[in-house]
């Protein structure tokens, strides 16, 4: 197992524990946390991009927001609505 695989189970484990008020759930970890979790004292892209895959292995989603990063579920996404071909023509196009 890769420090970043390890790195994301322990991520997928925090979404199923209690804190910050919540019993579980979404969260967000600072990019200070990150580079702790993996031992670094900087991230590179590459690094983010790694962790990030990991995580998806893990059935979450990782979304960067340069100083914090979010982790959410991938099946929260599983019911959003779908855009259909005509609705994406009529916006490249304009049309109504």
């Amino acid at each position: 197992m890769t420090h970043f695989q390890v790195a994301a189970s322990q991520l997928a484990n925090l979404y199923s524990k209690g804190f910050g008020g919540k019993e579980n759930g979404r969260f967000r970890i600072s990019s200070k946390q990150v580079r702790e979790l993996l031992g670094k004292r900087r991230l590179y892209s590459d690094d983010i991009e790694n962790l990030s895959r990991a995580v998806l292995e893990e059935g979450y989603v990782m979304i960067d927001m340069d100083s914090f990063f979010v982790l959410l579920s991938a099946n929260a996404f599983v019911n959003y609505r779908r855009v259909s071909g005509e609705a994406l023509t009529a916006e490249m196009t304009g049309k109504p």
